[in-house]
Order: C-alpha cells, then structure tokens, then sequence
C-alpha cells in the first residue's frame, strides 16, 4: 500500500519562479540564474514530497511556462512563425509573441482556472525529439537521481495532446497519431535506457465525451506503446471526472496502472466494478481532493479505498489530479479563523491526509479517529425574483438616445496597469506605513491619471482603472461576508500570472456598498460615460474555493443577488454603464454533456439575476475570455446583456461569426489585440480584424476593445496600443461614410 501525488505547485513558496522569470524578461538575470532558481524549486519539491513519506515521487511536473508548451518543444511540433528563434527566446516568444510574432492561443485546461498554451498542428507537422541532452523528462530524471531519488517522469499523453490541439479547418489532428505514436515510443525506450522504472501518461482528455473514433485512437495508442520490448511500466492517468466508455479499453489496454478520480468522477467506481477490476493491475486511486482547499472526509475515502482493494491487484493512494490547482501550504496562513482553518487542507496537507489514508488502510482506522470532521455550514434560501429584462430592441433603442455613441464605439475591458507606485501603496497600507487617507488619495490621483489619458486618447466609454484591486474576485470577496482572504495561498493560472483564489466558506451576503464611491469620483472627472466595473457570480464561483455542502447554483444565486445591490446603487449614483464580467462561464461548464443544459441554466439564471433590475437606459455589459466558447453560444445570448466582449485577436475573430451564426442580436466587442503579449500592433494590422468583424456584425453593434483587462502591461506599451486602436477604429469607421 503505497502512496503518490500526480503532479505538485511548480512557483515556489515565494512565487520565486514567477520573480525570476519576469527578472529574465527584463534582461536583470540570465538563463543561468534562470535555470538555477528552477533547479533549486525542483529538488526542493521532490525532497519536500520524500521527507513527506510519499513513496513514488513525479518529475517532469516542473514548467518554465505550461506543461503543453513544454510538449510542443519536447516534440518540435514549433510552427514555422518561431522557427527563426533559438533556446528561450523561441519558448518564450511561443507564450507571449515577439517581433511582430503572434503567440500560440491560450486557453482553459479543461474546467479550471488554469490556461495553457495550444498547439497548432496541421498536415505538414513533423514530430520528432531532440538531441538527448535536450529531452526534459530525461534530464530532471537524471537530476533527481543524482539527488537520491527514483522518480516518476509524467509526461502528457499522446492522445490528449492531439485532442487539445487545434489544425487548420478539415484536417483531424488524430490523423497525425501514428506519427505522434512513434516518437512516444522512442521517449519511452530512451527513458527505459537511462533506468526510468515508471512512467506516468497523463489522459485528462478521457473524461469528457469521446467519439468512437477517438476510443479506438485511445485504445490503438496503447497498443502500440504497450507492445514494445523496452520501456518503462506505464501508469495512464485520468482525471477530472468519470472516464466512462474509456475506462474498459484502459482495462485491456497494457499499461501496468491506471490512475482514477474518485472525487470529480465517483462514477468511476462503479465502472471499475462493471468491468471485474484490475485483478492483476495497479489502481492509483485518487482520494483526496486536488481541485479545493476542503480538508478530505477521511473515514469516507478510507471506505473507499477498502472497497478497492477488492477489485484491483494493488492501490496507491494518491490525489485525485496534480495539486497544481491548489495553494501550497495552509502553515503560512495566519489570519485565518480557526472554525475556517481546521477545515482546509492546502498541498502540503494534501500529501499528509494521502500518507495518513495509506497509513490507515495499513495499521487501522485508529489512525484517523483524530482528525477533525467536516459539519456543513449555515444555509440560506434567497427569495424569488423576477429576472428578466425588457424587449432588447426597446432598450438598444434608449441606450443609443441615453449615450449618444458612435458606431465602432472605443472602450477598454476595465483595469489599467497597476504600477510600481499604486501595489507600493497597497503595500503601505497593509504595512501601516501610511493610513487610509493617504492610500486613498493615492487611488484618486491613479483614477485622475486614467481618466485624463483615455480622453487625450480618444475613448469613447471609460473606465476609472480599478488602481484599488488587488485582484478581480478577491477584491470583491474581501468585501462579501461568507468568504475569506488568504495571505499567501497564490495559484498559478497561467506562465507567471498568480493568483490568491479566496475562499466562499460560508452563505454569501454584501454588508455595504463596493465599488459605488470609485466610480462616482472617476465619473465626476470626466462628462464621457464611465463602466461601473463588477464580476459576475459564476466567475466568483470559479475562481473561488466553494463551499462543497452545498449545490453551486445556491451559491451563485446568493452572489448575483449581493451583485444586484451593487448595481442598483451604481445606477443610482449615476452610472449609465455597468459591466459584469463573466470570463469563468465557459470553464465551468461540465465535461460531460449531458450535465451540460442543468449547469447553463442556472449560470445564466444567476447572471440574469444579477443584471436585471436596471432601467432600460442603463446598458449592461460582460466579458468573457481565453476558452472555447463554441459549446455555449447560445447561453452567450441567453445571458440577455447589451454588449459582449470577448477574446478574439489569438482566435482570429472565430467567436464572432460562431455569434452572429447562431443569431446572437446584441451588441459585440471583440478584442483587436493580445493583451497578454507586449507586442503592439499595427493599426493596419487592428484595422484589418475590424473590418473581418465587419463582416458579420453591423457597425451599430460592433464594439471596439483590447482582448482583456492592462492590469499586467506598462504604461508604455498600454498607451501606444491603446492610440492605435482608436486611430484604426477611426480609420474603418470613415471608410463606412
């Protein structure tokens, strides 16, 4: 009875690879110092996890950037556009542009808060390894070793990276399997050559719905890898879900181990029961909870654990996905109430609570019987209310005689650059250096700044910057009664971008006003229309740790209506434009679809919730960006707002004319720029994509946007994109007569 994690948080207790790797951008360190902060985070995650009692330690788990990059490289499937660059340059410029080269898209990895970079793939892909010295998982295998320790390299698996990827239109990314096949092979027996014992193959990929055609992918990649003569025993891992249809040609597949969820996908215990077990195999049974912070129900896993050791050949205890979605360690938090925290489990108590269910099914349930238990929290039923609007027509009308906008309207998507000055004065504030006075002066000379740059720039409708917040949903839960706040529990969400995901413990109310006295300032500075700037209660949901003792959809509904107060206060203050970003909706969405209709009903109830108590002069806005949002095109439309910003510049506008396909009416914003790319375009180049969305959207409802919030960029470079939006919107706008 033996234990493993499937992959663990990469940035450090610190964020140190976050710091080192902006510090290599800047040109303050070099690749070497680079790969010595990354050296040292590694051997400090594999000894930590040692010293923990985990038996069967990842490697591999570690990324400069995104584990799908690094498989891109690992396989040179490098498009052409990079193939001028060299080493880190080329990496790099793949996650962020450069040189006037676009990046790879990003998007959602499956229903989390974690983005990663896609691969473009197409007929004339060849994929093929570089020189040994250049094959990571070999190379952090061998430097684990020299450290003591036999490690488990993780690798993704071939059939979800052909699924994830996206190809040229009629071309089948399963066309190029064969092919991808065979240069896992050769990994494989390279790894086999070097002593690699185990090798993990990564297949989240199977708990959504898969075709047939895809099952027999799944079931001839194994085959093939199975059959050969030298390589390392396999473990296939699944998760995020029940793996359904999939699971019985894993059974007969070759791999020595299968690794299963049993905490998003309970489901996966009856179909391992429906197929006799795993008589002669390994089960790695994921136990404890790699998604949320909630301290695992102990007696229930040990149930269920007990109850596999009757259908397989062995367990391993582990978790039920990599910990890379979760904070590092509970131990550096010290505000939190003690009724909260005894509940919580970070990743380091994860790795515990899997060593102690190990420990248990060995010695007894004893071994438990200390350990805290897990009482559900207070319940609140809201009150029902009506949550529709008036006839969209009727209102596009009054928002066109309230605002007076031109066609091809300039905004931006609501936060500016947090500059060095405003995180120091939240850092003052925190530290006490200087009182709420002061800080918030500061906040109003911040707004002074942005108000008056975006009138020199030309905007249309404005936003005051958000200098005030920390964070999109943690500013908002800092403020809601029934979440908390942690100091130092960041998350990786994508590269370098970290995140404190707050926690909703507890039912969801708003005791005062939010955002309402900043907005009213940055309206008084300026007679152009200013967003009221809100997050919607999904996105609140997603990228929060919920509550789990209760169905979400209660969740949310409280949210929407502590929202719904904020806007009823915004548009009695004044505000005649009010935007509620709901980036998160697509990521929620089940992976399965037959949960798919259950969970858009009340996302969108709950948005609808939210927004539906303004005048019909009050134009409402949303948000949403980086996801495939191709599955949810008519809850776009069903969320019943007057205009719809979206990512669209790595996308190439698709979502636009997926919209207007499928009769979307209202009015659209996709983003003309890459915000997460410090390029800046040309304005021929914006003009250009205008003039595609123009195409399908008629001007009178075409917006013109950045993909997302500046919050990340500098001024420099914010500013020089910003004059050359509205110069192109300009430019189409004339040609339109």
């Amino acid at each position: 009875m033996t234990t493993t994690v499937l992959g663990y948080p990469r940035i450090g207790p610190d964020r140190e690879l976050k710091r080192a790797t902006e510090s290599y951008w800047a040109g303050r360190i070099d690749a070497a110092e680079l790969e010595r902060v990354a050296k040292a985070l590694r051997r400090q995650v594999w000894e930590g996890l040692r010293d923990a009692g985990i038996a069967q330690v990842p490697s591999n788990t570690f990324s400069l950037y995104d584990q799908m990059l690094d498989t891109t490289v690992l396989l040179d499937a490098v498009p052409d556009r990079f193939r001028h660059l060299d080493g880190l340059d080329a990496y790099f410029a793949m996650a962020r542009g450069a040189d006037g080269v676009p990046a790879l898209e990003m998007t959602k990895w499956f229903d989390t808060n974690y983005h990663y970079l896609v691969p473009e793939l197409g007929p004339d892909t060849r994929f093929r390894l570089p020189e040994p010295g250049g094959i990571k998982p070999l190379v952090e295998y061998r430097e684990a070793r020299e450290l003591g320790m036999e490690t488990r390299p993780v690798l993704i698996g071939p059939l979800t990276y052909l699924l994830l990827a996206k190809a040229p239109q009629g071309f089948n990314t399963l066309d190029l399997l064969n092919p991808l096949l065979e240069v896992y092979a050769e990994l494989l027996e390279r790894l086999a050559g070097a002593g690699v014992q185990w090798v993990q193959l990564d297949e989240p990929a199977l708990a959504a719905d898969r075709t047939d055609a895809e099952l027999g992918a799944l079931q001839h990649a194994y085959e093939r890898l199975g059959e050969l003569t030298s390589r390392p025993r396999m473990l296939v891992a699944t998760y995020f879900g029940d793996i359904g249809a999939a699971l019985p040609v894993l059974a007969d597949s070759k791999a020595e181990a299968i690794g299963l969820d049993f905490v998003a996908g309970p489901g996966n215990l009856e179909g391992l029961a429906a197929v006799g077990g795993l008589p002669r195999r390994t089960l790695v049974a994921g136990l404890v909870d790699g998604r949320n912070v909630w301290r695992a129900d102990l007696p229930a896993a040990l149930s269920t654990a007990a109850t596999l050791m009757g259908l397989v050949g062995d367990v391993v205890v582990g978790s039920s996905c990599p910990l890379l979605h979760v904070p590092l360690d509970l131990d550096a938090e010290t505000g939190l109430e003690d009724g909260l925290r005894e509940r919580l489990a970070f990743a380091r108590q994860k790795v515990d609570e899997v060593v102690l269910i190990s420990r248990a099914l060995k010695e007894g349930r004893h071994v438990i019987a200390d350990q805290p238990s897990r009482a559900p929290q207070n319940r609140a039923a809201p009150n029902e209310i009506d949550a529709t609007r008036t006839d969209r027509a009727a209102r596009a009308a009054a928002q066109r005689d309230a605002l007076r906008l031109p066609p091809l309207a300039t905004t931006t998507i609501g936060s500016f650059p947090q500059t060095a000055e405003v995180r120091k004065a939240r850092a003052d504030l925190r530290a006490g250096r200087i009182d709420t006075a002061a800080y918030e002066q500061a906040m109003r000379d911040e707004i002074d700044r942005v108000i008056a740059l975006q009138e020199d720039i030309g905007l249309d409708v404005l936003v005051h910057g958000e200098p005030e917040r920390n964070d999109m949903v943690q500013y908002f839960a800092e403020q809601l009664d029934g979440y908390a706040a942690t100091e130092h529990g960041w998350v990786q969400s994508y590269g370098t971008r970290c995140v404190r995901p707050p926690i909703l413990h507890g039912d969801v109310t708003r005791p005062a006003p939010m955002t309402v006295r900043w907005t009213t300032y940055a309206q008084s500075r300026t007679a152009r229309p200013v967003k009221g700037m809100l997050t919607g209660p999904v996105t609140m949901l997603a990228w929060s740790f919920v509550r789990d003792d209760q169905p979400l959809a209660a969740t949310a509904r409280q949210v929407a209506l502590a929202l719904r107060d904020e806007i009823a206060d915004l548009e009695a203050a004044g505000a005649r434009v009010v935007q509620v970003d709901e980036p998160a909706l697509r990521e929620l969405l089940p992976l399965r679809r037959a949960d798919h209709d259950a969970y858009l009903a009340w996302a969108v109830g709950a948005f609808r919730l939210a927004t539906s108590g303004v005048a019909d002069t009050t134009q409402i806005h949303t948000h949403m960006c980086y996801s495939e949002f191709g599955e949810i095109i008519g809850a776009i439309g069903a969320l019943d707002a007057d205009v719809t910003s979206v990512e669209a510049a790595r996308s190439h506008m698709e979502l636009v004319a997926d919209l207007e396909a499928a009769g979307y009416a209202a009015g659209i914003g996709p983003g003309v720029y890459d915000i997460h790319s410090p390029r800046v375009p040309a304005a021929g180049e914006m003009a250009t994509a205008l003039r595609r969305a123009l195409g399908v959207v008629p001007p009178d409802r075409l917006w013109v946007n950045p993909d997302c919030g500046l919050k990340t960029r500098g001024y420099a470079e914010t500013e020089a994109a910003l004059r050359t939006m509205v110069a192109a919107a300009r430019e189409v706008r004339a040609s339109l007569g």
